[in-house]
Order: C-alpha cells, then sequence, then structure tokens
C-alpha cells in the first residue's frame, strides 16, 4: 500500500528554519547586550577609580604647595636674616674704616708728600696735599694701586705748580712746590683683622687736617 503525504512539509520546514533564525538572532542580541552590559560596567568601575586617583593626587598636589609655600617663606625669613646680619656687619666693618684708611693714607704717603685735606663721601676718599715734585705724587698714586690692601683705584685730579717761600734765619729763599688733588676709592681686604692687626710702619708723610 502506497502513503501519500498531502500536507505542506515545505512550507513547514521553511517555517521551522524562520524560527531558529529569528531565535538564533534574538539570542545574538541578548548576548550582545549582556556583553554591552558588562563592558559599560567595567568602563564605570575603571572611571570611578580614576577619578579617586586623581582626587588623591589633588589633595596631594595641595598639601604639596601648601608645604612649598611654607618653603618659600622660610626661604624670605632667611634671606631677610641674612640681608640684616649683613647690614649689622658692614656697620660693624664701616665702624673702623676711618682708622684704617688714615692709618694706610699714612703708610702710602712717601716722603716729600704732605696732606693738607681728607674728605670722604661713600667708599670715595677726596685728598688734597703738596709735594715737592712731580715724582713723590706719582709714587703716592703707585703705592695706593698696588701697595694698599684698603685703596684702590686712585685717580689723579689736579697737580699744579705753586711757588714757595722758606725763611732761613735772615735771608729767605724761594722754591717751586705742587700742590694736587687726587680721588681714591675705599676697599674691604679678604682679612681686615689681619690687616687691622698687622704693626703700622713709621709714617713717612705727614697728615695735617683731615675732614
Amino acid at each position: 500500500m502506497i502513503l501519500i503525504n498531502l500536507l505542506p512539509h515545505r512550507e513547514e520546514k521553511r517555517a521551522a528554519r524562520k524560527r531558529a533564525y529569528f531565535a538564533g538572532l534574538a539570542a545574538a542580541f541578548c548576548a550582545g547586550l549582556v556583553a554591552v552590559g558588562l563592558w559599560f560596567a567595567v568602563l564605570t568601575q575603571m572611571k570611578s577609580a580614576q577619578e579617586e586617583r586623581n582626587a588623591y593626587l589633588s589633595s596631594e598636589i595641595k598639601k604639596l604647595e601648601a608645604e612649598i609655600k611654607d618653603i618659600a617663606n622660610l626661604r624670605a625669613e632667611i634671606d631677610a636674616l641674612k640681608a640684616r646680619q649683613k647690614a649689622v656687619e658692614d656697620l660693624q666693618a664701616d665702624r673702623n674704616v676711618p682708622v684704617h684708611l688714615l692709618n694706610e693714607l699714612v703708610k702710602q704717603t712717601p716722603e716729600g708728600v704732605y696732606l693738607t685735606n681728607i674728605k670722604q663721601a661713600g667708599q670715595t676718599v677726596t685728598v688734597t696735599g703738596v709735594a715737592q715734585t712731580n715724582e713723590r705724587v706719582s709714587e703716592f698714586l703707585r703705592n695706593s694701586l698696588y701697595n694698599s690692601t684698603w685703596l684702590e683705584r686712585p685717580e689723579l685730579i689736579e697737580i699744579k705748580a705753586v711757588a714757595a717761600t722758606a725763611q732761613q734765619g735772615r735771608t729767605s729763599t724761594a722754591s717751586r712746590l705742587f700742590d694736587f688733588s687726587m680721588r681714591v676709592s675705599i676697599k674691604r681686604p679678604q682679612a681686615p683683622a689681619d690687616a687691622a692687626s698687622a704693626p703700622a710702619g713709621k709714617a713717612p708723610g705727614t697728615v695735617a687736617k683731615a675732614s
């Protein structure tokens, strides 16, 4: 006996394949949603962790900025203290400068040169005097330039010949002298204490007046 299937089996198979296809699509879509959700959760956690690290770094940076500000204030105070200390040391050193200046001028004044006026303005000293010859004035300049620990940069301002009369008994003789004026700067030696303690030699010249 021959059996003939008259049911539309092809349409049923086609419909079954469609159902399987759409079921696969739905499963893939659900899997994609799950993957996206997991990835979003991971990104959110990473973002939160990074924000926490950023907040921690910001707080530490603020602490460091406060410490740096304190250090800057300390440095400013140290610089101010150093400046005051230097001012006090300069005042103590300047207190003895006139003594060293007069002593140095006496030491460096050669024989035949007589100082008549000494005037100090700051670190500059103007000296006027009388010399027997031009060479004595030149020697005075050289001594101030090369041999002095307290004087530097000597500069001759003016020199001129003047007539002088010397009285010897009942007779008087005429001679020629040289009035000069010079400018010299004061310097502080490397070891002022040594310079102050060094014995001063006998003065070859004479200081007549200081102002």
